[in-house]
C-alpha cells in the first residue's frame, strides 16, 4: 500500500472517458492494464500524490436503461456532446451493480497493472465507494433485501418516484433529503447492523485494491441525517454513528488505508471526528467562486488543525468547469490559493488544460477542446514549486493585510505564509479586478536584523527588503487585478 502524505494531492481522472481518447492513439490501449507509460506520465505531473480514478466499478444496465429514458438527462447529454449517441452514454458511475472493476476496463487485473504503474511513481490510487444506494440490479437486492429501506405497495402506489419494484419487494430510491429521489438506485439502510458489517466488509476488500477511497455523500449516513429522511422506515438509530462503526472495522483489517468524506451542510468537522481523514471544503470552493475576500478569510481563520483535513478545490465531477466561470487571471489566483492552503487539495482532469465542458457523468465521451499549454505550464510549475520548496510541510499561519485610511483596497487582498524546516514561504493574493496596497507584516522576527531576499516561485522576479520593515510595518505590497505573489523569504546580509 502506497501511504499518502498527510496533505495528499489528488488528481480526479474519468476513468471511461480517459481511456476511450487513450483508444483514439496508435495502438489502442484495450483498459487499464494496457495503458502505455507516457499517459500515466501525463496525469500525474510533479506535485501529484495520488490519482482518483473515477468510476471503475461495474455500473447498472438497468440505471441506464433508466437514464435512456430521462428527458431531463437525455437534454443534459446532448447540451454537452451535440453529437451524442446511445453509444456513448454507459450509465451512472455512482448507480453501481457490483464492487469488481467493470471488464470493459480490464477488470481487477486491469486496474491492478494501474495501481503498480502509480506505485512505481510514488503516486497512490484512490477509489470510489457509494454508501448510500446501489443499483436495482445488485445481487444484494435478492440476496440481502435486510440491507434495504423497504417501501409499501400502496407507497408506491401512491409516489412512484420515490419507490420502485425490485427482486419482488419493493424498495425507496435513493435520495438526498433536500432533494426528488435518484431515479435510477434504490436506498441502503443504515440502522441496518447487517448493512454496517457488509459495508464494513466491501471497504476493507476495496482496500486489497487501492490505497484510499472517496466516499460518496457520505454526510447522508451519519444518524441524525439519516433518521430525519428515513425514521418511520428505518426505525430508531443504533447508539453508535454509522462511520465510527464502519471505518474503525474497517482500519482493522486496513490500517494505512485513507478515506476522503464527500461532505456538505457544514459537516466537516462532525464527519473529521467521525474518522474521515479528509472531508470535502464546499464551503470555501463557494467563497472563493462565489465570495468575498472577507469572506475567504473569515473561513480561513478556523484552526490549522481542522483545516489540513479539509480537501481544497476548484472543480471536480460534481461541479462546474472553473475555466467556464473564472477569467484566466481570477483562475490562476484560486490555483494559487488552493495550492497553497492547508489540506489535501483535488484537482481535476482537464483543469490544467482548461477545458470547459461541464460533462454529465454518464457519459464516455467529451467534445474536443483545445488545450491552453501556457494554463497547463502555470499549473505544472505551481504544482512542482509547492513540492520541492517542502512548504506544505512546515506551519501555516494566516497573515493580516494593513491598509491606510484613505485606501481600503487592502480588504481585497488575502495572505498567509508557511514556517518549516525547509524554509519560509508566503503566498500573497489579490483576490479582486482592481489594482490593490497593503503592508503584510511577516511574523519572522529573528530576520528583523538583516536583509531579506523574496525569490519568487512562480517567476525569476527578486526582492532585498529591510528585516525591520517587513516585520515591523510589515511588507509592501502593490499587486494588479488578480495578482500574486509566492514566495520564499531568506536572511540576505546582515
Amino acid at each position: 500500500m502506497t501511504k499518502l502524505p498527510a496533505q495528499p494531492v489528488i488528481h480526479e481522472v474519468n476513468t471511461r472517458v480517459w481511456l476511450r481518447e487513450l483508444q483514439a492513439r496508435p495502438g489502442r490501449p484495450a483498459g487499464l492494464g494496457d495503458v502505455p507509460k507516457d499517459a500515466w506520465d501525463e496525469i500525474t505531473p510533479q506535485g501529484i500524490d495520488a490519482v482518483w480514478l473515477m468510476g471503475v466499478w461495474e455500473r447498472s444496465d438497468v440505471g441506464r436503461d433508466i437514464a435512456l429514458r430521462d428527458p431531463a438527462l437525455r437534454s443534459a447529454f446532448k447540451q454537452a456532446l451535440p453529437d451524442v449517441t446511445e453509444e456513448d452514454i454507459a450509465g451512472s458511475p455512482y448507480c453501481i451493480r457490483r464492487y469488481v472493476v467493470d471488464e470493459t476496463l480490464g477488470g481487477n487485473a486491469g486496474l491492478a497493472s494501474a495501481r503498480a504503474e502509480l506505485a512505481r511513481r510514488g503516486i497512490g490510487l484512490i477509489l470510489d465507494y457509494v454508501p448510500n444506494h446501489l443499483a436495482p440490479d445488485s445481487p444484494w437486492v435478492s440476496e440481502h433485501p435486510e440491507y434495504f429501506v423497504q417501501g409499501t405497495a400502496e407507497e408506491l402506489r401512491r409516489d412512484p418516484a420515490a419507490y420502485l419494484e425490485a427482486g419482488g419487494r419493493i424498495l425507496a430510491r435513493g435520495r438526498d433529503p433536500f432533494f426528488p429521489p435518484w431515479p435510477d438506485v434504490v436506498q441502503l439502510n443504515a440502522f441496518a447492523p447487517e448493512l454496517r458489517a457488509a459495508t464494513t466488509d466491501v471497504l476493507a476488500r476495496i482496500g486489497e485494491l487501492c490505497d484510499g477511497v472517496r466516499c460518496d455523500m457520505a454526510m447522508l449516513l451519519m444518524n441524525d441525517v439519516f433518521a430525519r429522511t428515513w425514521q418511520r422506515h428505518a426505525g430508531p438509530p443504533p447508539e453508535e454513528d454509522f462511520w465510527p462503526a464502519v471505518l474503525s472495522g474497517v482500519r482493522q483489517r486496513r490500517p494505512g488505508m485513507t478515506f476522503v468524506a464527500e461532505a456538505y451542510w457544514d459537516l466537516e468537522w462532525a464527519l473529521q471526528q467521525q474518522g474521515f481523514d479528509f472531508c470535502y471544503d464546499k464551503r470555501l470552493y463557494d467563497r472563493i467562486l462565489h465570495g468575498s475576500a472577507e469572506s475567504v478569510r473569515a473561513h480561513l481563520r478556523a484552526g490549522e488543525d481542522y483545516q489540513r483535513r479539509l480537501v481544497r478545490f476548484l472543480e471536480n465531477h460534481d461541479e462546474p468547469r472553473v475555466a467556464a466561470h473564472l477569467g484566466p487571471p481570477e483562475e490562476r489566483a484560486a490555483a494559487v490559493m488552493t495550492a497553497t492552503l492547508p489540506g489535501a487539495t483535488l484537482w481535476h482532469e482537464g483543469q490544467f488544460t482548461g477545458r470547459r465542458t461541464h460533462l454529465p457523468v454518464f457519459l464516455t465521451r467529451r467534445p474536443e477542446e483545445p488545450p491552453d499549454a501556457g494554463l497547463r505550464a502555470f499549473h505544472e510549475r505551481l504544482l512542482a514549486a509547492v513540492r520541492n520548496t517542502g512548504m506544505r510541510n512546515g506551519h501555516w499561519r494566516l497573515l493580516e493585510c494593513e491598509g491606510w485610511p484613505d485606501n481600503a483596497s487592502h480588504r481585497a487582498l488575502l495572505a498567509w505564509c508557511w514556517t518549516g524546516e525547509t524554509g519560509r514561504f508566503v503566498s500573497v493574493v489579490n483576490f479582486a479586478g482592481h489594482r490593490s496596497q497593503a503592508r503584510v507584516r511577516l511574523p519572522w522576527t529573528e530576520l528583523t536584523d538583516s536583509q531579506v531576499r523574496l525569490a519568487g516561485l512562480l517567476d525569476d522576479s527578486r526582492y532585498e527588503r529591510s528585516g525591520r520593515e517587513v516585520t515591523g510595518p510589515g511588507l509592501f505590497v502593490d499587486l494588479d487585478a488578480w495578482g500574486v505573489h509566492l514566495f520564499a523569504v531568506e536572511p540576505g546580509r546582515g
